[in-house]
């Protein structure tokens, strides 16, 4: 499941990185990065995405509780994000 959720997030980042679905999920993977500032997420933009968008956000959610939101495929997902919000 890990990879299965960062590839579908870095998909959809990457296929519209400006979207308001694709920024509040790069913000959930970078903010689940920040273990010392207690992943601070505010949960009310969950609201704003769709219910098929939350469960990818859920999902990061739980890779998060199983210790997952670190280590290679954590790490390459996140610098894909990057570049395509800053080149997007």
């Amino acid at each position: 499941m890990q990879e299965d959720v960062l590839q579908q997030v870095v998909e959809l980042v990457k296929a519209n990185p400006h979207s308001g679905a694709a920024l509040n999920l790069y913000a959930l993977v970078s903010t689940l990065k920040m273990e010392k500032s207690g992943y601070m997420y505010m949960l009310r933009k969950l609201r704003d995405l769709s219910p098929e968008h939350r469960r990818l956000a859920y999902g990061l959610m739980e890779l998060m509780a199983e210790n997952g939101n670190s280590g290679d495929a954590w790490e390459a997902a996140l610098e894909a994000m990057d570049a395509a919000v800053r080149g997007g």
